[in-house]
């Protein structure tokens, strides 16, 4: 077999491969036993007709179709390895020659990677930010432990509070007429979580359980709804219970509890711990943040088009797992907000291009410094997993490996992180 590849454009080229004709004769013998079982002649059983009977009932060309649907994925994916080249959508194939004894040839119109042309990436100025823990946000986690542990009591007699859980019927009308996605019942919401277009919740406040109330709101000109968008709307709205937290006391009893820890003090501890912990976190990210958006705006690179609609079809995918996660299938929820599948593609798309850009460089930057994950990286990393998973180090591996077999992602992964982390060392932090 032999493969020529050209380019033609940017990030797209001609692949010419011919297959020898031995080899296209054998796939026409693969052809033949295929479709020889389901062929019926008078005078021989199903499955039984003779080659030479067969091409001369229905000529060699009827195996042709098959023999190519079979050759040609081998062929193709062969002759990708031969040129060294990197897909990055299915090709576009044009059979040019496909005759008994001559050798089977195609072209493939084939969009690849692309090119990156790197810019400055080493001694980018970045910023620091602090990673101390005050007391107002030591205070304010307390408090938002002591919600979560909350007692949930049901208010008969009172009015809704800020905080409420309230159980509420809402029919939308704009202009007197209904509108998609403006109803419902039994709905729980809680109120000052800013889950409903702003001045809702607000309305609601001072509602007793069984009354009802008229709520007038605007939707906001850049609502995600264009038909709404703008909009005065009015809710009718029925309260039907509303339920409050009762926070508990912050004392020993509490924390031994809700933790392994005896008293209060041990338990503060822990909590300023832990806000460290998470406040160098987020310092690491905001310097490897800024580190990755520097190296990739001093690049230049032309994105094809199938990469980001991969990268949206990627990140819709996930978003149709969290909204399951919520018990909402994708098409309720685009069938609620009034979108279609194509605008909610358009939400994702930004965000989409950044990172398969972002990818692309940082791929790139790998390569030029030479960086590459090691057996040692690997498995530092599996043996971290592995500690805070509580499992033994074979058993990760085999759990990882079952998903991504190779773990060729779980590398390519490690790779990009330890790429992050060059840029951040060879930073200037300011």
């Amino acid at each position: 077999m032999t493969a020529k590849w050209e380019k033609t454009e940017a990030n797209v080229g001609v692949l010419e491969v011919e297959v020898a004709s031995e080899r296209f004769a054998s796939a026409l013998d693969w052809a033949f036993k295929k479709v020889v079982k389901t062929v019926s002649l008078p005078g021989f059983r199903k499955g039984k007709v003779p080659r030479k009977i067969f091409e001369k009932r229905f000529g060699i060309e009827a195996l042709y179709q098959d023999a190519v649907e079979y050759l040609l994925p081998q062929a193709y994916t062969e002759a990708v390895t031969e040129t060294g080249i990197n897909p990055v959508d299915q090709p576009d194939v044009d059979v040019v020659q496909v005759e008994a004894g001559k050798p089977l040839i195609f072209k493939a119109t084939v969009t690849v990677k692309p090119e990156v042309q790197l810019g400055d990436y080493k001694g980018l100025e970045i910023e620091d930010q602090k990673a101390e823990v005050t007391e107002e946000a030591v205070n304010e986690e307390l408090e938002n432990i002591r919600k979560s542990h909350a007692e949930i009591d049901v208010v008969e007699d009172g009015e809704v509070q800020d905080g409420d859980n309230v159980n509420i019927d809402f029919l939308g009308t704009i202009n007197g007429e209904p509108f998609e996605g403006g109803e419902a019942e039994n709905y729980q919401l809680e109120i000052g979580s800013g889950m409903f277009i702003q001045g809702f919740e607000e309305q609601v406040v001072g509602m007793k359980p069984g009354e009802e109330r008229d709520v007038r709101v605007t939707f906001p000109e850049d609502y995600h709804v264009k038909s709404l968008a703008g909009q005065e709307a009015q809710f009718h709205v029925k309260l039907h219970d509303l339920k409050r937290k009762k926070l508990r006391e912050l004392n020993d009893e509490f924390v031994q509890e809700i933790s392994e820890f005896q008293t209060v003090d041990e338990f503060v501890e822990d909590v300023k711990h832990q806000l460290t912990h998470r406040l160098e976190h987020d310092r690491e990210h905001f310097m490897q943040d800024q580190a990755v958006e520097k190296a990739t705006a001093n690049a230049t690179v032309e994105i094809p088009a199938a990469m980001i609609n991969h990268e949206i079809d990627h990140q819709v995918q996930n978003f149709a797992q969290q909204l399951q996660m919520q018990q909402i299938p994708l098409d309720a929820y685009i069938e609620f907000t009034g979108m279609t599948e194509a605008d909610l593609r358009e939400q994702f798309r930004e965000a989409a291009e950044k990172n398969v850009r972002s990818a692309l460089v940082l791929e790139t930057i790998a390569k030029a410094e030479g960086l590459e994950v090691s057996e040692e990286d690997l498995g530092a990393e599996l043996q971290k997993i592995a500690e805070s998973a509580g499992l033994e180090l074979d058993r990760v591996r085999q759990m990882l490996e079952m998903r991504d077999p190779g773990l060729g992602s779980f590398r390519s992964d490690l790779l990009t992180r330890k790429t992050v982390s060059f840029l951040v060392e060879h930073s200037k932090v300011v």
